[in-house]
């Protein structure tokens, strides 16, 4: 029997392993077979997405209708968008509800810093007590808060003679800041948690004042978390339809409240196109607030983390 040469065996072994590499090679190029669980996932995961996306993608195409109605398509054009400006009673839903969203942000993110600061940086029983305070309010119905508040303001505002409480901004501010009052404050306190406390602490063993303390170190600290929680609560009060509803008063109709009352005549495309205004402003609210905690050098997870107060 004839045995292969040193250069033959070695050619053989040299075709050998690259019949092997290129069988590999196609194995890897074809990649692991899904399984039918994984397809079923995935396209249960897209029909998910679908499922809430598609109301509104279908409300911003209606935006673009020329018509009398919102469901009746006739063409498309931009008409339904001049009727921001061309017409007063929706010029003047949209600017209270800008102007009360706006104060009350301020409000809410006051109180709500100096909440969450207190908490994260004095702990203790209280701070828990608290804490459970701000979930009471956080998972109380609107509703309920709405049959609270509109008694209540009326005893302020007519019964006791506090005529600011008779205003329609100083009420709605007042409805709206509630809920965000809390929400700033996880906010704030999830953020100060999260960072060493050593540097106020080196601040106050250089003798600054506990007013310096905070305003150089505490405060550049938290401002993340602060601007997170302002524009957090704009747009919590732009959509705030049930406390509005209830402490409204004649002259100060906050846009959800209209929105409202016009299905009884059926809604029109300028509804529809000054939603769509109004969403394009909520998502660059979020999207200015993780570029804002995005450069304060936070990860996606401690984005998410601050975005929802854990």
């Amino acid at each position: 029997m004839r045995t292969p040469t040193g250069s033959t065996a070695t050619q053989a072994l040299a075709a050998q392993r690259a019949r092997t590499s290129g069988s590999g090679v196609r194995r890897r190029a074809r990649g692991p077979r899904r399984s039918w669980t994984d397809v079923g996932f995935t396209v249960w995961g897209i029909a998910v997405f679908v499922f809430l996306f598609a109301p509104i993608i279908v409300i911003i195409v209606s935006s673009f209708n020329v018509g009398r109605l919102l469901v009746a398509w006739q063409q498309f054009g931009f008409d339904s968008f001049l009727a921001l400006v061309e017409k007063p009673a929706i010029r003047d839903a949209v600017w209270v509800s800008v102007q009360t969203g706006f104060i009350a942000a301020v409000l809410a993110t006051l109180l709500g810093t100096l909440a969450g600061i207190a908490m994260a940086r004095h702990p203790g029983k209280w701070a828990y007590w608290f804490l459970g305070l701000l979930l009471l309010v956080s998972v109380t119905p609107e509703i309920v808060d709405a049959v609270a508040l509109l008694p209540w303001l009326v005893l302020l505002g007519q019964d006791l003679g506090l005529g600011i409480f008779n205003d329609g901004i100083v009420r709605l501010v007042v409805g709206h800041s509630l809920f965000s009052i809390a929400v700033v404050s996880y906010i704030v306190r999830a953020r100060l948690i999260g960072l060493d406390a050593q540097l106020e602490e080196a601040s106050s063993d250089l003798y600054a004042r506990p007013l310096t303390t905070f305003r150089r170190v505490t405060l550049p600290l938290a401002m993340p978390a602060v601007l997170a929680g302002f524009l957090l609560s704009f747009t919590l009060s732009l959509d705030n339809t049930v406390i509005a509803a209830f402490v409204q008063v004649s002259g100060t109709t906050p846009w959800p409240v209209y929105v409202l009352s016009a299905l009884r005549s059926g809604l029109r495309p300028e509804i529809a196109s000054v939603s769509t205004v109004m969403l394009v402003l909520t998502l660059a609210a979020l999207a200015l607030v993780a570029v804002v905690l995005r450069r304060s050098g936070d990860s996606a997870t401690q984005i998410a983390r601050t975005m929802t107060g854990n």
